[in-house]
């Protein structure tokens, strides 16, 4: 008998957001409306309105787009769980691209989702304010290894923030440090150098001012042991507990996200098909360039998931 694919879900992270990201889901799926209300109901004002309508200035401010993405994955998680009426693909692992990382944590059943959305919110918060207080923010470097960006962020004062695939890699610098990886990173052969419209250099020592307040919000928060494990971003190994899953976002904050390798472990485990669930398709890019004989399922709205179940109407 052959062996039955193995599942992973993973999660987007900030960037992928879109004015009107999860209307089609509300209109359509009473779960993720359900969703989208719980949401506006922890948070105390309508996020919903704001990813549906915009406008856009207010939905990518951080503290504002990290909840909304993380609410529009989990109305996607939702809305294909309710299509497929319980037949859907039970994941050997679940994993998340920096914020990411949270709606995981919600989709293994370690996190709830009320919970999430104010922590998420006051990460963005908190990062938001380390970015006035040591401004900086985050270049992506195309076409050179890691090796090489890693001598460049040595002679530079960057440091390596995100590896995201091979030949993508995200530093993060105040501004002059970015302008001298930049220049090398030219003369060392990178193809393109691409600013990322961040409000400040996450995943790197500039969040120092952030982490003691952000490890208390932490330490309030009720964990659960996850159903599934969820493979972190910082050392690309299973968080199995509840103590490694509070070191885990502390430390995720400060250090380099390995996307990479999150990726490698779960194939090197097994896995053969990923569910990209949440708005945007950045995820499935970056596992392709990982590998290209895996199997990538997208799941960003209601007409994804409509082919994926197409015997199955969305309940009213």
């Amino acid at each position: 008998m052959a062996e039955l694919s193995k599942v992973a879900y993973v999660f987007p992270g900030q960037g992928s957001q879109s004015v009107s990201m999860g209307l089609d889901l509300y209109d359509s799926y009473h779960s993720a409306k359900e969703v989208f209300e719980a949401a506006d109901a922890s948070l105390g004002f309508p996020l919903s309105r704001l990813c549906f309508e915009g406008p856009e200035e207010e939905l990518t401010k951080t503290h504002n787009v990290q909840p909304a993405i993380l609410v529009v994955s989990i109305a996607c998680l939702k809305a294909l769980q309710e299509a497929r009426r319980g037949d859907s693909p039970s994941p050997v692992s679940v994993a998340g691209h920096s914020l990411g990382e949270y709606t995981a944590l919600v989709a293994a059943g370690a996190l709830g989702l009320a919970e999430a959305v104010l922590l998420v919110r006051e990460r963005g918060r908190l990062m938001y304010e380390a970015g006035l207080k040591h401004p900086g923010s985050m270049l992506a470097v195309i076409g050179l290894d890691e090796e090489t960006v890693n001598d460049i962020c040595l002679q530079s004062g960057a440091e390596v923030s995100n590896v995201n695939c091979p030949g993508q890699i995200v530093i993060s610098g105040a501004a002059p440090a970015l302008a001298e990886a930049s220049r090398l990173a030219k003369t060392r052969g990178a193809r393109v150098l691409i600013p990322l419209k961040v409000s400040g250099a996450f995943h790197s020592a500039l969040m120092e001012p952030v982490i003691v307040e952000f490890s208390k919000v932490v330490s309030d928060v009720i964990f659960k042991l996850p159903a599934v494990p969820v493979i972190s971003n910082v050392t690309a190994r299973p968080l199995t507990d509840v103590y490694s899953i509070r070191q885990e976002l502390v430390k995720q904050l400060r250090n380099c996200i390995r996307w990479q390798g999150s990726v490698e472990y779960m194939m090197h485990n097994g896995v053969t098909t990923f569910y990209e669930i949440g708005p945007g398709r950045v995820l499935s890019g970056l596992i392709r360039r990982i590998n290209s004989e895996v199997q990538i399922f997208n799941i960003s709205g209601a007409s994804d998931i409509a082919q994926l179940a197409p015997r199955l109407s969305p309940t009213e």
